[in-house]
């Protein structure tokens, strides 16, 4: 026979209701440890966490801030606009948490101290044979602990292809872009597009 007896109260109230923390529901959003499972990565928060911990300063909070976000928000830099970005401040170290590529645009490569998560084969050989030098995060913060003689940079967030379609295309003026299979005669060019036909949005 199934025994009827009904479970205790504190049994009861411990499969109950949503798990508050202390003062309410946690409305914090921000992440607190990098998604990625990269040990290299888990190693750099690590030590920016000491930093940020023992030697407290805007740089580390925000580097260690950075070492958090999604690819996403950690957009590359090419080396014409960092090199545009460091003219006249040669002497101090470029740091930028997310990656540094080429540019073929750029015909000369002025001499650049640089630090970053990654720096890619042709763009770091450019940066060593015009004199520079590439840091790790680790090198840089014994260098600087403090962030003294530096520049942080980061990459365009909103140069992505998928930022431009944001929004509603079609609609008055919005610049969002459309999803058209061609830029051909028959596609998107009738109502709406164009003031010889009905109106332009």
């Amino acid at each position: 026979r199934r025994s009827t007896a009904r479970p205790s109260a504190p049994s009861r109230l411990r499969n109950m209701g949503i798990d508050l923390e202390a003062g309410g529901r946690n409305k914090k959003k921000h992440r607190t440890a990098p998604r990625s499972d990269n040990v290299y990565l888990k190693l750099l928060v690590k030590l920016y966490k000491f930093l940020d911990r023992r030697a407290p300063c805007p740089f580390n909070a925000v580097i260690l801030k950075r070492l958090f976000m999604s690819k996403t928000n950690r957009p590359p830099l090419s080396l014409s606009k960092l090199a545009k970005f460091m003219a006249g401040k040669e002497s101090k170290v470029a740091v930028l948490v997310g990656t540094v590529t080429d540019d073929v645009r750029l015909a000369e490569c002025p001499k650049l101290r640089v630090c970053a998560l990654k720096v890619t084969a042709t763009a770091r050989a450019r940066i060593e044979k015009a004199g520079g030098e590439v840091l790790t995060f680790d090198q840089l913060a014994l260098m600087a602990p403090q962030g003294k003689g530096t520049v942080l940079l980061r990459g365009p967030k909103m140069a992505r292809e998928a930022v431009k379609h944001f929004g509603a295309p079609g609609v008055p003026h919005s610049n969002a872009k459309p999803y058209v299979r061609a830029k051909g005669r028959k596609f998107e060019k009738a109502r709406g597009r164009r003031a010889s036909r009905g109106y332009k949005a």
